[in-house]
């Protein structure tokens, strides 16, 4: 697996794409750098689900299942990317109202 240079390097970082090459034939193309880059626990998702599936390790190329699976997970983490400001704006409301619990002294 090989991924290509960002389209632009004067773009802003959300308009930026990289071509994700499964071989010398097969590839994504246009994949946001904010998709292809998104981190769970430190490990790029989609990098690290394709690398479990190499041919080498499985023994047989990717099937069409999986291959729709790499365009909807990052349909789905595109989709958090976007949400992500106001996820983190609910999330600060949420903390700063929350209900005070009153203390009780345990003897």
């Amino acid at each position: 697996m090989r991924v290509a240079a960002p389209s632009r390097s004067d773009a802003p970082r959300s308009a930026l794409t990289v071509d994700v090459y499964l071989n010398n034939v097969a590839f994504w193309q246009n994949f946001p750098v904010n998709v292809w880059d998104f981190t769970i626990g430190g490990y790029q998702v989609i990098k690290n689900w394709l690398s479990y599936r190499e041919k080498k390790i499985l023994g047989r190329a990717l099937t069409l299942a999986e291959v729709y699976e790499v365009r909807d997970m990052a349909r789905r983490i595109a989709a958090i990317v976007l949400l992500g400001p106001n996820l983190d704006d609910n999330y600060r409301a949420v903390k700063a109202n929350t209900y005070p619990f009153p203390t009780t002294a345990r003897v």
